[in-house]
């Protein structure tokens, strides 16, 4: 599957291919899906799959090369080269990678190319924490007898992306595995399989090039059925997996019969409390900003505003100003703001959850202009109106829900009303305010006067709470998530940090 679109002739898409025990091949089987341009809606070709022999051959090889030590008993100064080597590598194919993300997608190339910056930093940020030490722990007791805490891999691991930003969570998470000493599958979201092709086969290239032996890392294509094959086979002894609820149900039950190891994220329904002392322009502009980024494709977009009830109108009038402003177009231009929605399937659902909270009693507003013919766009929804109980679940699309408040605790409770738990965000002029609402935000993440991926620390964890997940992601959360403890020590010692 590589034919490009007459009008996207200029890009260098890849054939989609399969890589197993050191061999790349187009894998036999396809699903009953046709990936299309989401600009053009042209067709692109019918998404392939890897055969069930092809799944049991890369599960036999990565058992292989766990058994034997293969890749775990590479030094960890060593791998931590090679991952330098992978980063810089990747390095130079990162605006192909946003190209192809892109295209993919249908987020901004503007977009794609900041987020395509985390592929080679997911390597070089491993290699570091593998010189930091993040695999071995000491500690002394009273008696000066010594502790050690060995995190070991614990054997093949599985990473399973979505496809809002494939490429980029694709390497962090085969860069934290890799990192952990697990030989490493990968396999990406059926509508967006280009982008880790080609990130694949610059991973595979160098590894080759260092020596790494067949099997410690492979690429898999397909939908639920490969990786269903996957996550229930016991040979797959930890799994990271971004992606929806429903998935993330059936994989956590696959994962809890063989006692795999996992973490999960599965997405939100973001609040962003405005408080009452808010920069009304300030507010709107982070709102839209949230509503927009990936085209609101994403785990961490706004999902409720929560507005005192004084300031509701002058906020959703200002964030439609700015909604006004954006150019929605071709992603792949440079000038583009707003791009199509991923898939016309897609498409659809989003429109039907609009009906769905307008049914409810909400009044959508929707400002921007969208281009005319075809492709998948839809304009930037805020809904007032619609009652909490009726938007609680996530959308995944640029959708929000408007609810107003007179008092503070009412716009906490208006927040926590969802069982999701990803992410929050709170802003207004008085800082300390401002923190005292977002330590009652039920969500892994809040974010104060900040709404973007890297509004914190490059090395703060990403927890994940309720329905949106188990566990922490992060680079030394994400190593872990793929490695066991070995406590060897004198009696006597303790280890004060062996968790």
């Amino acid at each position: 599957m590589s034919t490009v679109p007459p009008a996207r002739a200029g890009l260098d898409l890849p054939a989609v291919q399969q890589l197993v025990d050191g061999v790349w091949s187009a894998p036999a089987d396809t699903l009953d899906l046709t990936l299309t341009d989401p600009f053009t809606g042209d067709p692109v070709g019918v998404a392939p799959a890897s055969d069930a022999d092809s799944v049991e051959a890369a599960l036999a090889a990565a058992d292989r090369v766990h058994t034997t030590g293969g890749w775990s008993d590479v030094p960890v100064e060593r791998r931590a080269e090679i991952l330098d080597a992978i980063g810089a590598a990747l390095q130079a194919h990162v605006p192909r990678l946003a190209a192809l993300e892109s295209f993919a997608t249908g987020v901004p190339v503007s977009q794609t190319g900041i987020v395509g910056m985390i592929v080679p930093g997911a390597f070089h940020l491993a290699a570091q924490m593998l010189r930091d030490g993040v695999l071995l722990e000491t500690s002394t007791g009273e008696h000066g007898n010594p502790v050690e805490v060995h995190r070991l891999p614990l054997g093949p691991a599985l990473s399973l992306v979505p496809w809002n930003a494939p490429a980029p969570m694709a390497a962090h998470k085969i860069a934290s595995s890799l990192a952990a000493g697990a030989p490493s599958l990968l396999k990406p979201s059926e509508y967006a399989p280009w982008g880790t092709t080609a990130l694949a086969q610059v991973v595979d290239a160098v590894l080759t090039e260092q020596g790494a032996p067949a099997g410690t890392f492979q690429l898999l294509q397909g939908g639920s059925v490969v990786g269903g094959r996957l996550v229930q086979d016991p040979r797959i002894r930890a799994v990271s997996f971004t992606g929806g609820l429903r998935a993330g149900r059936e994989i956590a039950g696959a994962c809890a019969a063989n006692f795999t190891a996992l973490q999960l994220e599965l997405g939100g329904n973001n609040p962003l409390v405005v408080m009452p002392d808010a920069d009304v322009a300030d507010a709107a502009r982070r709102a839209a900003d949230l509503l927009t980024t990936l085209n609101g494709q994403w785990c961490r977009a706004l999902g409720r505003l929560v507005v005192p009830a004084a300031l509701a109108d002058d906020i959703v009038a200002e964030i439609g100003a700015r909604l006004a402003d954006l150019a929605a177009g071709d992603p792949l231009d440079e000038s583009t703001d707003l791009g199509p929605i991923v898939h016309p399937g897609h498409l659809a659902h989003l429109q039907a959850v609009i009906d769905e909270r307008v049914a409810a009693g909400g009044t959508a507003h929707a400002t921007t202009k969208l281009p005319d013919g075809p492709g998948n766009f839809l304009a930037p929804t805020l809904v007032t109106g619609v009652p909490s109980s009726a938007a609680r679940d996530e959308v995944f699309g640029p959708v929000a829900t408007v609810h107003a408040y007179e008092s503070l605790d009412e716009a906490v409770a208006l927040a926590n009303d969802t069982p999701f738990g990803l992410e929050g965000y709170v802003v207004g002029t008085d800082t300390e305010a401002a923190l005292a609402v977002a330590r009652q935000v039920r969500a892994g993440e809040v974010k104060v006067n900040g709404s973007t991926i890297m509004s914190l620390h490059l090395m703060t964890p990403r927890p994940a709470w309720g329905l949106s997940g188990m566990g922490e992601e992060g680079t030394v959360e994400t190593i872990r998530i793929f490695t066991g403890a070995r406590v060897v020590g004198v009696e006597g010692g303790y280890a004060l940090h062996g968790r």
